[in-house]
């Protein structure tokens, strides 16, 4: 059987009855599928640490603590599931899940380029273009649901402050840029 069918049917025997709550009803094989997206993503960032070449460069005094990197990514998972989940299933959302796809591929290149292959320049260009995706996949899940879009400000805000670090860094250690 397949997992649509399952998923209506275990809303449906759940107690969502007006069409409204069905519409934004928590259907968890695409929050999960979604959340799968973003762990691989995640996952990359595990594999490829900052270890002590990031350590020993030249920083700027508002760089956030080292812990507070892993806090943010897994909030900001959660949302972009969320989010994502709320707009996959709405008609007129193929171009917004194109745009997330986008977001989150650039997402997943950002450690390995910057992290594994020491290349700021290429890792600049790399959340430059990330930054472009997520502003757009906030503004047209806004347009289809705006708490959807609104999950996607923090993120927004966030690879901006990535982007601002990752220049910053790059400025302040041209040997590695």
């Amino acid at each position: 059987m397949a997992a649509a069918p399952i998923l209506t049917h275990l809303r449906v025997i759940s107690g969502c009855e007006d069409a409204r709550e069905r519409e934004f009803a928590m259907d968890w094989m695409l929050f999960l599928t979604f959340l799968a997206a973003c762990g691989a993503a995640g996952a990359t960032g595990s594999m490829f640490e900052p270890g002590n070449w990031y350590r020993d460069l030249d920083k700027p005094v508002w760089t956030p603590p080292g812990f507070v990197f892993p806090l943010v990514w897994v909030t900001l998972y959660v949302a972009m599931a969320y989010a994502a989940m709320r707009v996959a299933p709405l008609q007129g959302s193929a171009q917004a899940m194109a745009f997330w796809a986008a977001q989150i591929a650039f997402n997943t290149l950002w450690s390995p380029i910057f992290f594994g292959l020491k290349r700021m320049r290429a890792a600049l260009v790399v959340v430059s273009l990330m930054w472009v995706f997520v502003a757009a996949t906030m503004m047209s899940f806004y347009a289809l649901d705006p708490i959807a879009g609104w999950l996607f400000a923090p993120y927004l805000l966030w690879v901006t402050i990535a982007g601002a670090l990752n220049f910053s860094v790059m400025r302040r250690n041209p040997q590695f840029a």
